[in-house]
């Protein structure tokens, strides 16, 4: 039945073939359509729609109608495959503005504007609109992550038995970054853990706090020593001209800043040295897989190779070929449950995948994403490498994540006591982890105070994305922030690299950005290497 009833209230209908409705026929005949008489439960008025696939509204003071609803074995096909509306919301203020004949359209929004909802309407009630795939939603909130996201807007044809997709939409919406302010002589040093508009840790402040200087003075000898840990207490720091107002400070120059020690910092060669003739094998989903081809660009100094895989993969020529680099994507939820590989089969895989493997720290594992990662994980990857004779390499454990925080469409969002939940299990993790005499990297800790700064995915959880690297690019693990407590100074951004360094890089275009990303993927180094 292709009627549609948008009010909905018990139905009685009584079928009868062809009662006073002609259809179109061959000459000489009169083909009647199939009719339901229903007695259906209004109030004033029925919203239906037509055989044709037309909205249609029934009108009536009446509490119960007795109506009819066409059955038809067919639709008509969409002859007029464009937009008559585009709708968002927040009004999106679009670029050109909106025509149905213009397809390509761009809009801007704040840092703070983290969701748009879109719902778009057809010229002609025979079309649907489907927001990203042929058989995708009519309606739906999307999560903006910083920089350029893209949304494809599809008219499509349901008239036949698979739709067709006869025209595409598309909206870019680019959204900024933090409001920053250059740093100037006379400024504050501020600290922060978490932002007051998403409380993780209920006991723990939040927002910008004023760092007294007998504070920094008491950080600075106790951070001369470097962290033995990955999940060292610490907050982000950054100057400001007041800690009352965000927006006047130099979002460039945040940092993560250890309480009471640091992570040094592995320079290239040094860095290649450690991860000679070693192994190093990823597990996880795709923020482990970025913490990966951020390792891989960190040792090479390029990234040739890079792929949004949820298989495995195999890199054996990182390091001039030195190093052998192995990653498998779990969990694939995408799957059945009952088809999906556990996590020790997919573990189990992986270290087949890349024997010859030797038990010593020359061998490493890091597992780990965003939400799955449990206690019982940290058991069963213990029995794994207790069975497979690998009981001796350096295994890091990378914690749980911001994420999955937003109302979106088609992905499970959390409730701020879901969000809050992650806390004491993240807590549990670090401390079962290290009881095994694992390292681990608290990356909760890092994200919670940044998740309104994730990058394009529907999760909101990335805080890295791969693309190409262009001459105005700079590679981020080129100019890291450095806070010195001592001379309270900032270090400034480094200039571009010079044209003649970028040419010798043009042969490896793909570069991972995301300074988030980068704080707890040089903590990971920092641990991978940490008795060289």
């Amino acid at each position: 039945m292709l009627m549609r009833v948008q009010y909905y209230h018990p139905v009685i209908c009584e079928h009868h073939e062809g009662i006073g409705f002609a259809a179109q026929a061959a000459p000489g005949t009169v083909k009647r359509p199939r009719v339901s008489w229903c007695l259906i439960a209004v109030r004033g008025h029925l919203d239906l729609m037509t055989p044709d696939g037309c909205p249609y509204r029934y009108e009536s003071p009446r509490t119960f109608l007795y109506i009819p609803l066409f059955f038809h074995s067919g639709v008509k096909k969409c002859k007029e495959p464009s937009l008559r509306q585009l709708y968002t919301s927040p009004q999106l203020t679009l670029t050109p503005p909106f025509s149905p004949h213009v397809k390509e359209y761009q809009a801007e929004v704040p840092f703070d504007v983290v969701t748009v909802r879109i719902r778009a309407e057809p010229a002609s009630c025979r079309c649907q609109v489907r927001l990203d795939e042929r058989r995708g939603p009519r309606v739906a909130n999307y999560p903006i992550g910083l920089g350029n996201s893209r949304v494809n807007i599809l008219v499509v044809d349901e008239s036949e038995a698979e739709p067709v997709i006869v025209t595409i939409y598309t909206l870019r919406i680019f959204r900024d970054s933090r409001p920053s302010l250059p740093v100037f002589d006379e400024y504050v040093t501020c600290g922060f853990l978490q932002d007051c508009g998403l409380v993780v840790q209920p006991r723990l402040p939040c927002g910008l706090e004023p760092i007294s200087q007998a504070a920094s003075s008491g950080d600075l000898q106790a951070s001369m020593r470097p962290c033995m840990s990955g999940d060292a207490p610490g907050r982000w720091v950054v100057p400001c001209l007041s800690c009352s107002d965000n927006r006047t400070c130099d979002w460039r120059l945040v940092s993560w800043q250890p309480h009471h020690c640091y992570y040094p910092r592995l320079e290239g060669p040094h860095l290649q040295k450690c991860m000679k003739e070693r192994k190093v094998m990823f597990i996880g989903d795709s923020t482990n897989r970025g913490m990966m081809y951020y390792f891989m660009e960190r040792v090479n100094g390029t990234l040739e190779e890079w792929d949004k895989a949820h298989d495995t993969l195999i890199y054996r020529d990182v390091n001039n070929g030195s190093t052998l680099v192995s990653y498998s994507y779990y969990p694939q939820f995408w799957l059945e449950k009952e088809r999906r590989p556990t996590f020790e089969v997919a573990l189990q895989q992986l270290i087949r995948r890349t024997r010859p493997l030797e038990n010593s720290p020359q061998t490493v594992l890091v597992a780990g994403g965003v939400q799955w990662l449990n206690v019982n994980h940290l058991k069963i990857l213990q029995q794994v490498l207790k069975r497979e004779n690998l009981f001796n390499i350096l295994v890091v454990v990378k914690s749980l994540g911001m994420g999955f925080h937003l109302p979106v469409d088609g992905v499970h969002s959390l409730s701020l006591r879901g969000v809050q939940d992650l806390y004491s299990m993240n807590e549990k993790i670090l401390t079962t982890a290290k009881l095994y005499g694992y390292q681990v990297i608290d990356t909760l800790s890092i994200t919670m105070g940044r998740y309104k700064e994730f990058l394009q995915g529907r999760c909101a959880c990335h805080f890295h994305e791969v693309g190409k690297l262009t001459f105005s690019t700079t590679p981020q693990h080129r100019k890291m922030k450095l806070y010195r407590h001592a001379s309270e100074t900032w270090s400034r951004p480094s200039e571009p690299l010079a044209l003649r360094e970028l040419w010798s890089r043009s042969d490896s275009p793909y570069h991972v950005r995301g300074p988030v990303n980068q704080v707890y993927s040089e903590i990971l180094l920092s641990r991978m290497c940490a008795g060289s």
